[in-house]
Protein backbone atom coordinates (compact mmCIF):
# COMPACT_ATOMS: atom_id res chain seq x y z
CA UNK A 1 0.00 0.00 0.00
CA UNK A 2 1.31 3.45 -0.92
CA UNK A 3 2.19 5.95 1.79
CA UNK A 4 -0.17 8.93 1.61
CA UNK A 5 1.65 12.28 1.59
CA UNK A 6 0.39 15.81 2.23
CA UNK A 7 2.56 18.73 1.11
CA UNK A 8 1.95 22.03 2.89
CA UNK A 9 3.51 24.90 0.96
CA UNK A 10 3.76 22.94 -2.28
CA UNK A 11 4.53 26.03 -4.41
CA UNK A 12 7.54 27.07 -2.29
CA UNK A 13 11.13 25.85 -2.35
CA UNK A 14 10.54 22.82 -0.10
CA UNK A 15 7.32 21.98 -1.92
CA UNK A 16 8.93 22.02 -5.35
CA UNK A 17 11.76 19.78 -4.16
CA UNK A 18 9.18 17.45 -2.63
CA UNK A 19 7.41 17.15 -5.97
CA UNK A 20 10.66 15.90 -7.51
CA UNK A 21 11.02 13.30 -4.77
CA UNK A 22 7.41 12.20 -5.26
CA UNK A 23 8.10 11.82 -8.99
CA UNK A 24 11.01 9.50 -8.18
CA UNK A 25 8.90 7.43 -5.75
CA UNK A 26 5.60 7.11 -7.64
CA UNK A 27 5.29 3.43 -6.79
CA UNK A 28 5.56 4.05 -3.04
CA UNK A 29 4.28 7.57 -2.31
CA UNK A 30 0.79 8.90 -3.06
CA UNK A 31 0.17 12.66 -2.77
CA UNK A 32 -3.22 13.40 -1.17
CA UNK A 33 -3.05 17.13 -0.33
CA UNK A 34 -1.28 20.16 -1.79
CA UNK A 35 -1.53 23.60 -0.18
CA UNK A 36 -0.33 27.10 -0.98
CA UNK A 37 -0.81 30.49 0.66
CA UNK A 38 -1.17 32.63 -2.46
CA UNK A 39 -0.17 30.79 -5.63
CA UNK A 40 -3.55 29.49 -6.76
CA UNK A 41 -2.50 29.33 -10.41
CA UNK A 42 0.24 26.79 -9.66
CA UNK A 43 -2.11 24.95 -7.32
CA UNK A 44 -4.67 24.60 -10.11
CA UNK A 45 -2.00 23.28 -12.48
CA UNK A 46 -1.13 20.62 -9.93
CA UNK A 47 -4.84 19.85 -9.53
CA UNK A 48 -4.97 19.06 -13.24
CA UNK A 49 -1.88 16.87 -12.98
CA UNK A 50 -3.22 15.06 -9.89
CA UNK A 51 -7.03 14.97 -10.38
CA UNK A 52 -7.74 13.19 -7.08
CA UNK A 53 -5.65 15.52 -4.93
CA UNK A 54 -7.18 17.77 -2.28
CA UNK A 55 -6.09 21.41 -2.51
CA UNK A 56 -6.10 24.29 -0.05
CA UNK A 57 -5.35 27.99 -0.49
CA UNK A 58 -4.68 29.34 2.99
CA UNK A 59 -4.81 33.13 2.56
CA UNK A 60 -8.07 34.47 4.03
CA UNK A 61 -8.19 37.21 1.39
CA UNK A 62 -9.43 34.63 -1.13
CA UNK A 63 -12.54 33.90 0.95
CA UNK A 64 -14.25 36.94 -0.63
CA UNK A 65 -12.71 36.56 -4.08
CA UNK A 66 -15.04 36.41 -7.09
CA UNK A 67 -12.45 34.57 -9.19
CA UNK A 68 -14.36 31.61 -10.64
CA UNK A 69 -11.16 29.56 -10.90
CA UNK A 70 -11.02 29.33 -7.12
CA UNK A 71 -14.15 27.16 -7.12
CA UNK A 72 -11.93 24.29 -8.21
CA UNK A 73 -9.90 24.57 -4.98
CA UNK A 74 -11.31 22.40 -2.20
CA UNK A 75 -10.48 24.51 0.88
CA UNK A 76 -9.84 28.25 1.21
CA UNK A 77 -8.58 30.34 4.12
CA UNK A 78 -6.63 29.59 7.28
CA UNK A 79 -9.49 27.57 8.77
CA UNK A 80 -9.84 25.75 5.45
CA UNK A 81 -6.18 24.76 5.56
CA UNK A 82 -6.62 23.17 8.99
CA UNK A 83 -9.76 21.36 7.78
CA UNK A 84 -7.89 20.12 4.70
CA UNK A 85 -5.12 18.66 6.84
CA UNK A 86 -7.65 16.63 8.81
CA UNK A 87 -9.61 15.61 5.69
CA UNK A 88 -6.53 14.38 3.79
CA UNK A 89 -5.93 11.41 6.13
CA UNK A 90 -2.24 11.56 5.20
CA UNK A 91 0.24 9.08 6.65
CA UNK A 92 2.96 11.75 6.60
CA UNK A 93 2.77 15.49 5.99
CA UNK A 94 5.61 17.75 4.86
CA UNK A 95 5.28 21.22 6.36
CA UNK A 96 7.18 23.56 4.05
CA UNK A 97 5.29 26.70 5.12
CA UNK A 98 7.61 29.62 5.85
CA UNK A 99 7.83 31.35 9.23
CA UNK A 100 5.56 31.40 12.28
CA UNK A 101 2.54 30.77 10.03
CA UNK A 102 3.59 27.11 9.99
CA UNK A 103 3.00 26.52 13.72
CA UNK A 104 -0.76 25.92 13.75
CA UNK A 105 -0.62 23.66 10.66
CA UNK A 106 2.12 21.63 12.40
CA UNK A 107 -0.15 21.12 15.39
CA UNK A 108 -3.06 20.26 13.09
CA UNK A 109 -0.97 17.62 11.31
CA UNK A 110 -0.07 15.94 14.61
CA UNK A 111 -3.65 16.20 15.88
CA UNK A 112 -4.83 14.45 12.69
CA UNK A 113 -2.60 11.45 13.48
CA UNK A 114 -0.19 12.04 10.60
CA UNK A 115 3.56 11.86 11.03
CA UNK A 116 5.09 15.34 10.60
CA UNK A 117 8.05 15.87 8.28
CA UNK A 118 8.98 19.33 9.45
CA UNK A 119 10.80 21.87 7.29
CA UNK A 120 9.19 24.72 9.24
CA UNK A 121 11.79 25.08 12.01
CA UNK A 122 9.83 27.96 13.55
CA UNK A 123 7.27 25.44 14.83
CA UNK A 124 9.89 23.78 17.04
CA UNK A 125 11.59 27.06 17.97
CA UNK A 126 8.34 28.68 19.10
CA UNK A 127 6.53 25.73 20.65
CA UNK A 128 8.76 22.66 20.73
CA UNK A 129 7.48 21.50 24.12
CA UNK A 130 3.89 21.73 22.90
CA UNK A 131 4.62 19.92 19.62
CA UNK A 132 6.55 17.02 21.10
CA UNK A 133 4.06 16.56 23.95
CA UNK A 134 1.20 16.29 21.44
CA UNK A 135 3.25 13.96 19.21
CA UNK A 136 3.84 11.59 22.15
CA UNK A 137 0.12 11.65 22.94
CA UNK A 138 -0.81 10.93 19.32
CA UNK A 139 2.06 8.42 18.89
CA UNK A 140 3.44 10.08 15.77
CA UNK A 141 6.95 11.09 14.76
CA UNK A 142 8.25 14.60 14.11
CA UNK A 143 10.97 14.13 11.50
CA UNK A 144 13.24 17.09 10.69
CA UNK A 145 13.41 18.21 7.07
CA UNK A 146 16.65 20.14 7.04
CA UNK A 147 20.05 18.69 6.31
CA UNK A 148 21.61 19.43 9.70
CA UNK A 149 18.91 17.97 11.91
CA UNK A 150 18.22 15.03 9.63
CA UNK A 151 21.94 14.24 9.86
CA UNK A 152 21.75 14.37 13.66
CA UNK A 153 18.49 12.40 13.65
CA UNK A 154 20.09 9.53 11.76
CA UNK A 155 23.44 9.69 13.58
CA UNK A 156 21.82 9.62 17.02
CA UNK A 157 19.59 6.76 15.90
CA UNK A 158 22.68 4.84 14.75
CA UNK A 159 24.88 5.47 17.80
CA UNK A 160 22.38 5.81 20.63
CA UNK A 161 21.69 9.05 22.45
CA UNK A 162 23.28 7.83 25.70
CA UNK A 163 26.64 7.56 23.91
CA UNK A 164 26.60 11.13 22.55
CA UNK A 165 28.48 13.92 24.32
CA UNK A 166 28.11 16.80 21.88
CA UNK A 167 26.18 17.89 18.78
CA UNK A 168 28.05 19.83 16.08
CA UNK A 169 26.04 21.81 13.52
CA UNK A 170 27.72 23.13 10.40
CA UNK A 171 27.01 26.51 8.77
CA UNK A 172 28.00 27.64 5.29
CA UNK A 173 28.74 31.11 6.65
CA UNK A 174 26.48 32.68 4.03
CA UNK A 175 27.49 35.06 1.23
CA UNK A 176 29.02 37.65 3.59
CA UNK A 177 31.37 35.39 5.56
CA UNK A 178 34.50 37.27 4.47
CA UNK A 179 32.97 40.78 4.48
CA UNK A 180 34.27 43.50 6.79
CA UNK A 181 31.83 45.28 9.12
CA UNK A 182 32.06 48.37 6.91
CA UNK A 183 31.15 46.35 3.84
CA UNK A 184 28.25 44.70 5.70
CA UNK A 185 26.73 48.14 6.31
CA UNK A 186 26.23 48.53 2.57
CA UNK A 187 24.86 45.13 1.53
CA UNK A 188 21.47 45.03 -0.20
CA UNK A 189 18.65 42.47 -0.03
CA UNK A 190 19.72 41.32 -3.50
CA UNK A 191 23.24 40.66 -2.18
CA UNK A 192 21.84 38.68 0.76
CA UNK A 193 19.76 36.44 -1.50
CA UNK A 194 22.86 34.93 -3.13
CA UNK A 195 23.44 31.83 -1.00
CA UNK A 196 26.77 30.15 -1.85
CA UNK A 197 25.62 26.51 -1.76
CA UNK A 198 21.82 26.18 -1.53
CA UNK A 199 18.84 27.47 -3.49
CA UNK A 200 16.21 28.39 -0.89
CA UNK A 201 13.37 30.81 -0.17
CA UNK A 202 14.12 34.50 0.44
CA UNK A 203 13.62 34.59 4.20
CA UNK A 204 15.74 31.54 5.01
CA UNK A 205 18.47 32.75 2.62
CA UNK A 206 18.73 36.08 4.46
CA UNK A 207 18.69 34.20 7.77
CA UNK A 208 21.64 32.19 6.51
CA UNK A 209 23.51 35.39 5.66
CA UNK A 210 22.98 36.76 9.20
CA UNK A 211 23.53 33.36 10.95
CA UNK A 212 19.98 33.67 12.31
CA UNK A 213 19.17 30.44 10.52
CA UNK A 214 21.92 28.68 12.44
CA UNK A 215 20.65 30.30 15.62
CA UNK A 216 17.19 28.88 14.95
CA UNK A 217 18.80 25.50 14.29
CA UNK A 218 20.63 25.59 17.64
CA UNK A 219 17.30 26.18 19.38
CA UNK A 220 15.73 23.48 17.23
CA UNK A 221 18.48 20.98 18.11
CA UNK A 222 18.00 21.66 21.81
CA UNK A 223 14.27 20.95 21.42
CA UNK A 224 14.56 17.91 19.14
CA UNK A 225 17.31 16.09 20.96
CA UNK A 226 17.02 17.47 24.51
CA UNK A 227 20.65 18.64 24.73
CA UNK A 228 21.82 21.58 26.82
CA UNK A 229 22.90 24.63 24.78
CA UNK A 230 26.54 24.27 25.85
CA UNK A 231 26.54 20.80 24.29
CA UNK A 232 25.48 22.15 20.89
CA UNK A 233 28.35 23.62 18.87
CA UNK A 234 28.47 25.42 15.53
CA UNK A 235 31.33 25.42 13.03
CA UNK A 236 31.48 27.26 9.71
CA UNK A 237 31.96 24.83 6.83
CA UNK A 238 31.78 26.80 3.55
CA UNK A 239 31.50 23.74 1.29
CA UNK A 240 28.24 22.48 2.93
CA UNK A 241 29.28 18.85 2.45
CA UNK A 242 29.37 17.86 6.12
CA UNK A 243 25.87 18.57 7.42
CA UNK A 244 26.30 17.72 11.10
CA UNK A 245 28.53 15.73 13.42
CA UNK A 246 28.35 13.89 16.73
CA UNK A 247 31.12 13.75 19.28
CA UNK A 248 30.73 10.57 21.32
CA UNK A 249 31.74 10.23 24.95
CA UNK A 250 34.99 8.54 23.92
CA UNK A 251 35.93 11.67 21.93
CA UNK A 252 35.42 10.18 18.47
CA UNK A 253 33.45 12.19 15.91
CA UNK A 254 30.96 10.85 13.35
CA UNK A 255 29.70 12.96 10.46
CA UNK A 256 27.08 12.80 7.71
CA UNK A 257 28.33 13.91 4.27
CA UNK A 258 26.45 14.52 1.02
CA UNK A 259 26.07 17.15 -1.65
CA UNK A 260 23.90 20.08 -0.48
CA UNK A 261 20.60 18.91 -1.96
CA UNK A 262 17.30 19.29 -0.09
CA UNK A 263 15.79 16.50 -2.16
CA UNK A 264 17.96 14.00 -0.26
CA UNK A 265 16.72 15.28 3.10
CA UNK A 266 13.09 15.17 1.94
CA UNK A 267 13.60 11.64 0.59
CA UNK A 268 15.05 10.57 3.95
CA UNK A 269 12.10 12.04 5.84
CA UNK A 270 9.45 10.48 3.59
CA UNK A 271 11.06 7.01 3.72
CA UNK A 272 12.00 7.04 7.43
CA UNK A 273 12.81 4.71 9.21
CA UNK A 274 13.97 2.86 6.09
CA UNK A 275 17.17 3.73 4.25
CA UNK A 276 16.49 3.42 0.53
CA UNK A 277 18.35 4.25 -2.66
CA UNK A 278 18.27 7.95 -3.53
CA UNK A 279 19.84 9.56 -6.63
CA UNK A 280 20.24 12.95 -4.93
CA UNK A 281 23.31 14.16 -3.05
CA UNK A 282 25.80 11.51 -4.18
CA UNK A 283 29.44 12.55 -3.60
CA UNK A 284 32.63 12.18 -5.60
CA UNK A 285 35.27 12.00 -2.87
CA UNK A 286 38.12 12.66 -5.30
CA UNK A 287 36.98 16.27 -5.68
CA UNK A 288 36.47 17.17 -2.02
CA UNK A 289 38.40 19.85 -0.16
CA UNK A 290 36.82 20.49 3.24
CA UNK A 291 37.49 23.28 5.74
CA UNK A 292 36.09 24.24 9.13
CA UNK A 293 36.21 27.63 10.84
CA UNK A 294 35.01 29.28 14.02
CA UNK A 295 31.90 31.47 13.47
CA UNK A 296 32.49 35.21 13.83
CA UNK A 297 29.78 36.17 16.30
CA UNK A 298 31.00 39.76 16.56
CA UNK A 299 30.09 40.42 12.93
CA UNK A 300 27.12 38.04 13.06
CA UNK A 301 25.61 38.24 16.58
CA UNK A 302 22.36 36.48 15.72
CA UNK A 303 23.98 33.16 16.69
CA UNK A 304 24.89 34.33 20.20
CA UNK A 305 21.41 35.82 20.61
CA UNK A 306 19.92 32.38 19.94
CA UNK A 307 22.04 30.86 22.71
CA UNK A 308 20.98 33.73 24.97
CA UNK A 309 17.32 32.97 24.31
CA UNK A 310 17.91 29.36 25.41
CA UNK A 311 19.82 30.05 28.60
CA UNK A 312 17.30 32.46 30.11
CA UNK A 313 14.52 31.27 32.44
CA UNK A 314 11.85 32.75 30.16
CA UNK A 315 10.49 29.87 27.99
CA UNK A 316 9.11 32.32 25.41
CA UNK A 317 12.41 33.96 24.44
CA UNK A 318 12.96 31.60 21.48
CA UNK A 319 9.55 32.67 20.13
CA UNK A 320 10.54 36.31 20.69
CA UNK A 321 13.86 35.72 18.89
CA UNK A 322 12.02 34.25 15.92
CA UNK A 323 9.25 36.87 15.80
CA UNK A 324 11.60 39.84 16.10
CA UNK A 325 13.90 38.40 13.44
CA UNK A 326 11.01 37.84 11.02
CA UNK A 327 9.94 41.49 11.36
CA UNK A 328 13.53 42.74 11.03
CA UNK A 329 14.18 40.60 7.95
CA UNK A 330 10.98 41.91 6.34
CA UNK A 331 12.10 45.48 7.08
CA UNK A 332 15.53 44.76 5.56
CA UNK A 333 13.96 43.26 2.44
CA UNK A 334 11.82 46.40 2.11
CA UNK A 335 14.94 48.55 2.57
CA UNK A 336 13.66 50.14 5.78
CA UNK A 337 16.73 49.07 7.78
CA UNK A 338 20.25 47.96 6.97
CA UNK A 339 21.53 44.39 7.29
CA UNK A 340 23.41 45.09 10.54
CA UNK A 341 20.22 46.39 12.17
CA UNK A 342 18.62 42.92 12.10
CA UNK A 343 20.47 41.69 15.24
CA UNK A 344 20.03 45.06 16.96
CA UNK A 345 16.26 44.89 16.56
CA UNK A 346 16.24 41.26 17.73
CA UNK A 347 18.40 41.96 20.80
CA UNK A 348 16.24 44.94 21.72
CA UNK A 349 13.10 42.82 21.60
CA UNK A 350 14.56 39.87 23.50
CA UNK A 351 15.59 42.16 26.36
CA UNK A 352 12.17 43.85 26.48
CA UNK A 353 10.27 40.56 26.37
CA UNK A 354 12.43 39.20 29.18
CA UNK A 355 11.75 42.30 31.29
CA UNK A 356 8.00 42.08 30.62
CA UNK A 357 7.92 38.40 31.52
CA UNK A 358 9.77 39.03 34.83
CA UNK A 359 7.28 41.75 35.79
CA UNK A 360 4.21 39.75 34.81
CA UNK A 361 5.03 36.13 33.91
CA UNK A 362 1.75 35.35 32.15
CA UNK A 363 1.02 31.99 30.61
CA UNK A 364 3.57 29.89 32.51
CA UNK A 365 2.03 26.71 31.13
CA UNK A 366 3.05 26.31 27.49
CA UNK A 367 -0.14 26.54 25.44
CA UNK A 368 -0.72 27.68 21.87
CA UNK A 369 -2.44 30.89 22.96
CA UNK A 370 0.47 31.80 25.26
CA UNK A 371 3.04 31.17 22.52
CA UNK A 372 1.03 33.33 20.12
CA UNK A 373 0.66 36.05 22.78
CA UNK A 374 4.42 36.44 23.22
CA UNK A 375 5.09 36.02 19.50
CA UNK A 376 2.64 38.85 18.80
CA UNK A 377 4.21 40.98 21.53
CA UNK A 378 7.68 40.45 20.04
CA UNK A 379 6.49 41.48 16.58
CA UNK A 380 4.79 44.58 17.96
CA UNK A 381 7.95 45.60 19.84
CA UNK A 382 10.11 44.96 16.76
CA UNK A 383 7.89 47.18 14.61
CA UNK A 384 8.02 49.91 17.24
CA UNK A 385 11.80 49.66 17.47
CA UNK A 386 12.12 50.01 13.70
CA UNK A 387 9.61 52.85 13.49
CA UNK A 388 11.11 54.82 16.38
CA UNK A 389 14.73 54.03 15.57
CA UNK A 390 15.14 52.41 19.01
CA UNK A 391 17.50 49.71 17.78
CA UNK A 392 20.58 50.36 19.84
CA UNK A 393 19.82 47.94 22.66
CA UNK A 394 22.05 44.90 23.09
Amino acid sequence: MKKKVAVLGVTGSIGKNTLEVLAQKREELLPVLFTSHNNYEELLKLKNEFPNILTALSNDKYLKSKNSSLKKIDFIGKKGLLEAIDASKADISINGISGAAGLEPSLAVIESGSHLALANKESVVMAGELLFSLARKKKVNIIPVDSEHMALYKLIYAHGRSNVDELILTASGGPFRTYSTEKLKKVSPKDALSHPTYSMGAKITIDSASLANKGLEVIEAARYFNFKPEKIKVVVHPQSIVHSMLRLKDGSVYAQLSKPDMRLTIHQALTWPKTEYCPFGLLDFTSLNLSFLKPNTKKFPMLDLAYKSLTKTNPYLPAAYNGANEIAVEAFMNKKIGFLKIPLVTANVINKIDDLYKINPKNKEIKLHSVLYWDNMARKLAKEAIKQGVINGT
